[in-house]
């Protein structure tokens, strides 16, 4: 069974890591048929760990993990950070396939949301979180 594991930096703010949880929440029944099995992580600063939702989608029986870092840049975290806690979290599970896929930010659509955004003069098509 395939898994999605998104990976956040985190935050000490609490209503910023709560962003990422109900962003994953309206995601969910968007991909359900593709990924059944859907897990928010923080790199650091908040839970769950990388390993921990991982553990969770092994849990439920996922056996194909991707893990999306849901990053703009790709610094250091993204390089190096994120494939290593992804490497550590299933060095007893060889069994399992991950994968980490390329960070949010190397999207090809990201050039037409930024626009999307930036021309945008509706203020509900273009919120801005608080």
């Amino acid at each position: 069974m395939k898994s999605l594991v998104i990976v956040a930096h985190g935050s000490r703010r609490e209503r910023s890591n709560k962003e990422v949880l109900e962003l994953i929440d309206s995601l969910q029944p968007k991909i359900k048929d593709e990924y059944p099995i859907i897990e928010s992580s923080f790199l650091e600063l908040a839970s769950p760990s990388i390993e921990e939702a991982i553990e969770k989608c092994i849990q439920q029986g996922s056996t194909d993990i991707k893990v999306l870092p849901y990053f703009l840049s790709a610094g250091k975290h993204v390089h190096e950070d994120i494939p290593q806690e992804v490497e550590r979290a299933v060095m007893s599970n060889k069994q399992i396939s991950v994968e980490v896929l390329p960070h949010l930010g190397s999207s090809l659509m990201m050039l037409g949301l930024l626009e999307t955004v930036v021309m945008s003069h509706d203020k509900a098509e273009c919120a801005i979180a608080s």
